[in-house]
This record gives structure tokens, sequence and C-alpha cells, in this order.
């Protein structure tokens, strides 16, 4: 479908019989809940493309919020989570297609815990809680009513991006953050690093400051 595709596409599937997050890792994604995919035709240059989880982590956040009615407890946590009462609500996993170093074709896709979330064993140690909306807010969505709010702000912040750049959708991001100006924990499969959450820099990087110094880290998982 992507070769075909002249502009962006959402496709969402009602069921998932092997659903997956980041580093290969099981999605739980029973019926209720919303599985979505933008597939988006070029994204620009590869390092464009990586900073989509920002622009759909902030489409999130507003459908979040035009969905219940309030922002209270709704939070963004790097790389790409959106939390609700700091619990996990909701995902974000990019892969991109293209050739010769560039990006064709861009598939963002989203998971929120609508209705039902996994319970804490389904979980690895040391992540959170996985959260649903309808649990810890008393509103219960449809997938379709969250994807058309979800559509309409993914569009309107993928225009600011094109337009002006990264910096305003990173200075945005940074307003709605959890654990900023805190200590965290960022691993990789190779090590870890623990330091103030001081910010994101112009490339989407996590920026910690540590007893050795400012460290700035491309891709982990965050833990607190």
């Amino acid at each position: 479908m992507a070769p075909a595709a002249r502009g962006p596409v959402w496709i969402m599937a009602r069921h998932q019989l092997a659903a997956r997050g980041r580093r290969g890792r099981t999605w739980a994604n029973p019926a209720g809940n919303l599985a979505a995919t933008l597939l988006l035709p070029d994204p620009g240059p590869i390092r464009d493309a990586a900073l989509r989880s920002f622009v759909a982590a902030l489409a999130l956040y507003d459908a979040c919020v035009a969905s219940t009615g309030h922002s209270q407890g709704v939070s963004l946590k790097w790389p790409n989570d959106v939390l609700l009462n700091g619990g996990k609500l909701a995902g974000i996993l990019l892969e991109s297609a293209g050739v010769a170093g560039t990006v064709q074709h861009l598939a963002i896709g989203v998971g929120v815990n609508l209705v039902t979330a996994p319970g804490a064993d389904q979980v690895e140690p040391g992540a959170l809680r996985p959260v649903s909306l309808v649990a810890e807010t008393g509103t219960a969505v449809t997938e379709d009513d969250f994807l058309t709010e979800l559509a309409v702000a993914y569009d309107r912040y993928e225009q600011q991006f094109r337009a002006f750049g990264f910096d305003p959708i990173r200075r945005t991001w940074l307003d709605r953050a959890t654990r900023l100006g805190k200590v965290v924990t960022a691993r990789t499969s190779t090590a870890a690093t623990i330091g103030i959450f001081e910010t994101v820099d112009g490339d989407g990087q996590l920026v910690l400051v540590t007893p050795g110094g400012r460290i700035r880290i491309p891709a982990a998982d965050v833990y607190f």
C-alpha cells in the first residue's frame, strides 16, 4: 500500500493478531482500544522522519484533552509515550522505508488504551503501570471518535513542523514533559545512565546532567 499512497493515510485495525511495540516488545491490544497507523509519504530527511515521534506525541496529548475535556494528569515521556495520572496510556512506534539513505515512506503506529489496560504482570519489571482512558477519567471514547481527534491534531502539528521546523514542536513537547528537571535513568542494551533530565535538544536527543557532565542520549528507555 505504501508505494501507492500519494498523501497521508490513516489506517485503523479493529483486531490485531501480533501487535508490537518498541524493540520488538509485545503490545496488548484488546477490542475497543485504538491501534492505528499513519502512512506518511515523503517525510523529508532521515532526521526529520525520526522527529515525527514528537509530532505524534503532541497530537495524542491533544486528542486525549479533546476527548475528555481536560488536560489534568496527561503528560509526555521521552521518547514516545503518553502518560495519564503517572501510568502509560499510549505508545508510538516509527518504521520507515526508503532507498539510498532516503526515507520515502514513514509509518507512525500508535496504540492507545481506551477501554482496557494490560495487568502489571504483563509488562517488564520497572515499567510504568499501564492505564486506560476510561478507568482513569470515567470517559468512554470509541476508536473512531478518538482517531478523528487524533488525525485533526496530527495534521495541525505536521503543518507547523513543515513550516517552522522542530523547535516549536520541541518547546511545546517540553511544556508537557514528565520528569523535566528530575532524576531519571536512561537504559540501553549495554548501559544505564542516571542524571537530571535537563531538556531535549534540537535533534530530539535526551539531555541528562550527570556527575560526569552533560550527556546526550539518542535512544534509550527511560525509568523513574
